[in-house]
Formats: structure tokens, sequence, C-alpha cells
């Protein structure tokens, strides 16, 4: 395990001392914590971002679904002849 030197705030600080102590757990605990909660999101956030782009040159594509067809699978679910999703195109 490395060790990096982090500037906190005065405020900052106050605050970690605070939660450290609440939770009986060490500053470096929490902060390790915060950091992989941060790092795990932001890398959530990428993914979508890239699932977005990918959807939006499928649109630039032409490869969408009327609005028309979701609604007639949406009605048709729970149906006997239940309807398959529809594809793009339809």
């Amino acid at each position: 395990m490395s060790v990096t030197t982090v500037r906190l705030q005065p405020e900052v600080e106050e605050s970690l001392n605070a939660m450290a102590s609440k939770l009986q757990r060490s500053k470096s605990w929490l902060i390790n914590q915060a950091l992989s909660e941060f790092i795990e999101r932001q890398a959530l956030e990428q993914s979508r971002w890239q699932e977005t782009l990918k959807a939006m040159e499928s649109v630039a594509q032409g490869k969408v679904v009327s609005g028309d067809a979701v609604h007639s699978w949406l009605r048709n679910w729970g149906s006997a002849n239940e309807l398959p999703p529809p594809k793009a195109g339809q």
C-alpha cells in the first residue's frame, strides 16, 4: 500500500476527524472508502456516457423503434399472445 499526502481544507479536516471518531475508524480508512466510491461512480458515469454516444449514433443511422410499435407491445404485455419486443425499423 502506498502513502499519498493530501492537503485538506480546515472544515473538511474537522468533519473527517468527527466522522472517524463517530465510526471508530481511521481517517485513512474513511478516505479510502470515499475515494473508492468516487472512482466507482466515475467509471459508471463514463460507461453510461459511452452507452449514450452509442445510442445517439444508432439514432443518427436511423436505427430506431417507432413509438406506435412500443405502445402496441406494451399494451399486449401479459396477454395470451404476447408480442415480442419491437425491433428497429418496425
